[in-house]
């Protein structure tokens, strides 16, 4: 049996199409977790009337402040928020392409292709580091 990181395991399979899987499930559970929060967000919030203006009436500009950071938006989930449900699938979304980028990365480092290695890593630093360090 050949060892999961040598190159021969890889060899043998087609690292594109576990690629292209890992974006498809990646899209697929997002939109499942987001149409799973949507119906219970409406559920929720069944006959209010709610301000879907561009800036509603005393609020800031965008989602409330507790969707805004992940130690926030999981016990919501917890307790079936549908809104919280609904961000997480948005997450979800966002990370499968950074997921792509860390396994392109690993992918590049089986097969002994230093360069791309490199490159795949700052491109993930630059990604990483927006996310992390930029401006609310």
């Amino acid at each position: 049996m050949k060892h999961i990181f040598s190159r021969e395991f890889w060899g043998e399979r087609d690292v594109e199409q576990y690629i292209g899987k890992l974006l498809r499930y990646g899209v697929m559970l997002s939109c499942a977790i987001t149409l799973f929060g949507g119906v219970i967000y409406l559920f929720q919030h069944k006959g209010v009337m709610v301000d879907y203006s561009p800036v509603p009436t005393g609020m800031a500009f965008g989602v409330e402040d507790y969707l805004r950071e992940l130690n926030t938006i999981f016990p919501r989930m917890l307790d079936f928020d549908g809104a919280a449900i609904i961000q997480f699938g948005v997450l979800v979304l966002i990370a499968t392409p950074i997921i792509r980028v860390a396994f392109s990365a690993f992918s590049f480092l089986i097969e002994k292709d230093y360069l791309y290695v490199v490159i795949t890593l700052i491109v993930l630093a630059i990604i990483m580091g927006n996310m992390l360090l930029g401006l609310h």
